[in-house]
């Protein structure tokens, strides 16, 4: 693999394997921006099965019985806490619903996902420089 090369992710939940620490797997969650406001629930933990690591939240918000579901990708690199039942991000309401239209096709392109680091301004898990954060945070 290149630097410039994203590794392909899968979901948690299509893979054999858990989370290190039972207690650390955050799937059914309740995800809080920095101001408090909901923004829906960790449905999945995507990984990098190369890396042994997790680099998305995936976040599914709204509907009613699975139908109008929307769905987001938010980078593990913005979590900043996670309590009780609930995980805290470092974002606004308003920044995680201008993220890229989640495409189950495209999610695991390197454009998908370099779209949705950009967006957060954070340096995509492959770039030279970066620098994972431990998840789940202290």
């Amino acid at each position: 693999m290149t630097a410039n090369e994203a590794r392909q992710l899968v979901k948690l939940s299509e893979t054999d394997r858990t989370v290190a620490l039972g207690e650390e797997d955050i799937r059914g969650f309740v995800v809080k921006d920095r101001d408090g406001e909901d923004l829906g629930k960790v449905e999945d933990l995507l990984i990098d099965p190369e890396g042994d690591r997790v680099r998305f939240l995936f976040v599914a918000s709204g509907g009613f019985l699975g139908i109008g579901k929307e769905h987001s990708f938010i980078p593990v690199d913005a979590v900043t806490g996670i309590s009780a039942e609930e995980v805290t991000v470092d974002l606004t309401r308003e920044h995680v619903a201008g993220a890229p239209e989640y495409d189950p096709e495209l999610s695991s392109t390197q454009a998908f996902q370099e779209a949705v680091y950009g967006h957060y301004n954070y340096t995509p898990y492959w770039m030279e420089g970066y620098f994972s954060p431990r998840f789940p945070p202290d």
